[in-house]
């Protein structure tokens, strides 16, 4: 027994010895995977919409909400590959903010979507925050890690948020008027912020 118990605690001794430092090579080499990820999450433009179609898949059933999940995240990396040979417009803003909205609005009112719609608002959601994330990239910027990891983090949030909307769902009567609700506020900022941007155009030009 006490043969065993002095092997454990050099066993544990041995886990907790601190190795050798290798954030060198976080910085260096994953630094723009990491980028990548945080860009979209840091940005409400972009993941609250992806946090809205994660709910509005779900109201449509587990069935139709798996092709979001294979829709989105390839989307993502067409839009992205597109923004590197052609130029985002310079709509794109406005065209991010309507969509806040509009996922909002689909939310509020719990829309039954045909199979076909749905899978169209994921790719144009995909399309339009692949491209807005790629168009952030600087020249000496990793491009095959940058996009790997802000499409990790897409396919994250939209499987996620499907699968514990999906599972809020099934807890009573009154959870999906709680999303609903929260859809409402969502579409609620997107207006307002593009009101906002209208506004300002207007003033600009």
């Amino acid at each position: 027994m006490r043969r065993a118990a002095r092997l454990l605690a050099l066993a544990a001794a041995l886990a907790l010895t601190p190795g050798v430092a290798e954030a060198h090579l976080v910085d260096t080499r994953l630094g723009d995977f990491y980028s990548g990820a945080l860009h979209p999450l840091t940005d409400l433009q972009q993941v609250l919409p992806w946090i809205a179609l994660a709910v509005l898949a779900a109201f449509q059933g587990a069935a139709r909400a798996r092709w979001v999940v294979l829709a989105f995240p390839l989307a993502l990396l067409a839009g992205a590959m597109a923004e590197m040979v052609l130029q985002l417009p310079t709509e794109a803003p406005i065209l991010g903010l309507v969509l806040v909205a509009a996922m909002g609005l689909a939310v509020a009112a719990a829309a039954r979507l045909p199979l076909p719609a749905l899978i169209a608002l994921a790719v144009v959601a995909g399309l339009l925050h692949g491209a807005q994330n790629a168009a952030t990239m600087g020249p000496a910027t990793d491009r095959l890690l940058f996009i790997s990891g802000m499409i990790a983090s897409g396919y994250a949030v939209v499987t996620l948020g499907i699968g514990a909307a999906i599972a809020f769902l099934r807890g009573g009567t009154w959870r999906p008027i709680a999303l609903r609700a929260g859809g409402s506020w969502v579409a609620a900022v997107g207006i307002m912020v593009l009101g906002l941007q209208m506004m300002t155009r207007a003033a600009a030009g």
